[in-house]
């Protein structure tokens, strides 16, 4: 049985496949045509998952869309009628919408074939049930409280559910305009960080600053039965405009959210965020503390409509890697799982999990044990890659490899590493990484000059071997796909002085040799030079999204000053240090 899932015409497009219940292979499109969130049809990501499962788009039996534009209609309908001056613009979404309904017409055109030929049963999956499914389906557990909360998705912002055998139970959704990803993304695009995505830019921000705005900013969003309620005095209101708008070339272009009564509280807007000021560093740091502070009282509350061990989460607010390190310490939860692709490229997992888990009644089987579902390349294609951009290189052994990178990166040299299929979700996960010494003082400064170009503020993540994660922070729960920040020891923070955040914090990434051999030995080479069990892992990319393919990465290493360059079984060293 092979179920295709779609996330389409919505930010982070991206298709995933299922053979008998089995993730095979996904991928966002962004990855395959370079536009960053791209929004538009997932055409290449469609053919990438027939392509790795060696079928046609004929052979399908069933299509889930991460998506379902007539899910709670009644609250949509309650709403355009309470808000007449909005309802032409409700009428237009709702029109963009059901064009987009049409999977068939749109899969048989990107695919070259009749629509008469295509069998497949099509599904449109409520979003944030999407968003549970591709946690819940993918954790190693029969029984878990679920949990997805994001800006928006088919009306609903928020979901908190039971999840059981191969049932998801909706307890509860909070339905729009009231939604924490909108008061995120509100007071990040305040304080200059207008673009679809840049809020994670900003919760590295949020340490910098002090209290003096949260008693302001608490009055933003209040807890209520249970639940938060927006103050909807400080945004535009919803209707006002066509929301997240996908242009032609399909990119993604967010409209304002904040109000006029915006300014008047906390003065001008910072219309460019080319200098940080700290009353921005001020709200980034009561925009966190209060997120945080909600979050914590909902997933309180679902734990006492869904007590367990266990939490499932997804939604793009799950990539709060801040909130989910302290929820162990302020919720009952003991355990979590959260998606890697928690953002709405994760909707095409989750739609097609659930389809094959609640709609087709089949016994669950998979567990996600490690995020590598995107697209590998053999060593053969890499190396004309190498000779077609006229590089000098030599093939090495796995074991060689790994010890001649450990050896570039204990120099203080920043390394490209790109080996076997690439991550699924944002995050490089040490297969399309950049990787460096995580305690030389310099090497964040160095990164940022050389390559990544960005905002002095913004950390970098550590690498960690997985069973030595409790000598160097102050929480064992592992972080297989980067998504918690904890303490870091405060005996260890000099020696990891390059990953280590302003307030004491690293986003880690805990690495077994079971998920990941290669990157585990590359690890435990670089500790056996320097007894630092940690390498500095950022993405593999410019400015652009994560390479996927090895031109991508031969030209990403080209134009920056990288040292050395380890793609597949070769090794490439930059002209500066050979």
């Amino acid at each position: 049985m092979l179920i295709l899932g779609i996330n389409m015409f919505h930010a982070d497009a991206s298709a995933a496949i299922l053979q008998d219940g089995e993730v095979v292979f996904a991928v966002a499109e962004e990855r395959l045509n370079r536009v960053k969130h791209y929004g538009g049809f997932p055409a290449l990501a469609v053919k990438a998952c027939l392509d790795a499962v060696g079928a046609r788009i004929t052979e399908v039996t069933h299509v889930a869309v991460g998506q379902d534009s007539d899910a709670n209609l009644a609250k949509k309908v309650q709403y355009a009628l309470a808000n007449p001056a909005k309802i032409l613009n409700f009428i237009h979404l709702r029109r963009r919408k059901h064009i987009m309904r049409d999977v068939r017409a749109l899969l048989a055109e990107s695919l070259g074939v009749d629509t008469k030929q295509l069998r497949f049963q099509q599904h449109h999956i409520e979003h944030h049930i999407a968003h549970i499914a591709s946690a819940y389906y993918c954790s190693p557990w029969d029984k878990a409280a679920g949990f997805s909360y994001d800006g928006s998705g088919d009306f609903v912002s928020t979901m908190m559910a039971r999840c059981e055998g191969s049932g998801i139970e909706v307890l509860e959704r909070v339905f729009l305009p009231h939604s924490l990803g909108s008061f995120y993304t509100m007071i990040s695009e305040f304080i200059g960080y207008k673009k679809y995505g840049d809020e994670g830019k900003v919760m590295g921000l949020a340490p910098y600053g002090k209290d003096a705005y949260c008693e302001p900013v608490r009055e933003i969003v209040g807890l209520r039965n249970g639940g938060f309620q927006l103050d909807l005095s400080y945004f535009k209101p919803l209707g006002s405009n066509q929301g997240l708008q996908i242009l032609p070339d399909g990119t993604v272009r967010q409209a304002r959210h904040f109000s006029d009564r915006m300014v008047k509280v906390f003065g001008e807007p910072n219309l460019t965020h080319t200098e940080i000021t700290r009353r921005d560093m001020d709200l980034a740091y009561a925009m966190q503390h209060r997120f945080e502070e909600v979050f914590f009282h909902l997933l309180n509350q679902l734990h006492q409509r869904a007590p367990a061990e266990n939490l499932v989460m997804a939604g793009g607010c799950a990539l709060n890697s801040v909130a989910n390190g302290k929820l162990f310490c302020r919720t009952p939860f003991q355990r979590t799982w959260i998606q890697p692709a928690a953002g709405d490229e994760g909707l095409a997992v989750g739609a097609a999990l659930y389809a094959y888990h609640s709609i087709l009644r089949q016994p669950r089987r998979y567990v996600m044990k490690n995020a590598y579902l995107g697209p590998e390349f053999s060593d053969s294609l890499i190396e004309s890659g190498l000779k077609a951009a006229n590089l000098q290189y030599r093939k090495l052994d796995r074991k060689p490899l790994s010890a001649t990178i450990a050896e570039q990166i204990a120099a203080g040299n920043v390394v490209g590493w790109f080996q076997g299929r690439m991550e699924w979700g944002p995050r490089a996960l040490g297969n399309r990484s950049i990787v460096a010494h995580p305690g030389l003082p310099n090497m964040k400064n160095v990164l940022n000059a050389r390559i990544k170009h960005r905002e002095w503020f913004r950390p970098f993540a550590p690498s960690i071997l997985g069973e030595r994660q409790n000598e160097y922070f102050e929480h064992d729960h592992p972080s297989p796909f980067m998504l918690h920040v904890y303490k870091i020891r405060p005996e260890k923070r000099e020696e990891l002085c390059a990953v280590n955040h302003v307030d004491n914090t690293g986003r880690l990434q805990t690495v077994s040799r079971e998920e990941n051999p290669l990157y585990y030995d590359l690890i435990q080479a670089f500790e056996r030079r320097t007894g630092i069990p940690v390498v500095l892992n950022t993405s593999f990319n410019e400015n652009e999204p994560i390479v996927c393919a090895p031109r991508e990465a031969i030209e990403c290493f080209r134009r920056t000053r990288m040292d050395a360059l380890a793609i597949g079984s070769f090794l490439v060293l930059g002209t500066e240090n050979r």
